[in-house]
C-alpha cells in the first residue's frame, strides 16, 4: 500500500515500451531482413552475374549477423526526450537565539606514553 500524498505525481514519461510491443518491433525487424536475405540470394542464384553475383552473396552472408544483432540489441533503443525536474532546495531552519552555542576541542591521541597533553 502506497503512503504518498495524494498531491505528489509520478512522472512516467521515461518508462520503456511494453515488452509485447517491444518483442513485435524486434521480431519484426529481423523478418524483414531475413527477407531481403532470401531476395538476394534468389537474385545471385537466377538473375546476376560477374562482380555483382558476389556484391549479392556477401549480402546474403552478412545480413544474417546484422540482424541477430539488431534482434537482440536490447529493449528499447528510441530516443525520448525528457526533460529533468530542477530539484527544490529545502527551506533553511530559523537561527534559534535560546541554542547554546558548544566549544568543540579537538585532541590528537598518539601511542607515546611519555608525551603528556596539556
Amino acid at each position: 500500500m502506497s503512503t504518498s500524498s495524494p498531491s505528489e505525481v509520478h512522472s512516467i514519461t521515461a518508462v520503456p515500451t511494453n515488452l509485447t510491443d517491444d518483442q513485435h518491433r524486434r521480431m519484426r525487424t529481423y523478418l524483414i531482413q531475413m527477407g531481403l536475405r532470401v531476395v538476394l540470394i534468389i537474385t545471385a542464384a537466377l538473375f546476376v552475374d560477374g562482380w555483382l553475383l558476389w556484391v549479392f552473396v556477401a549480402g546474403a552472408v552478412i545480413l544474417p549477423y546484422t540482424a541477430v544483432l539488431f534482434a537482440n540489441a536490447g529493449r528499447d533503443r528510441s530516443a525520448r526526450d525528457v526533460e529533468a525536474v530542477p530539484p527544490t532546495m529545502p527551506p533553511e531552519l530559523p537561527a534559534s537565539a535560546s541554542a547554546p552555542q558548544e566549544e568543540i576541542r579537538i585532541v590528537e591521541q598518539t601511542d607515546d606514553p611519555d608525551r603528556k597533553d596539556d
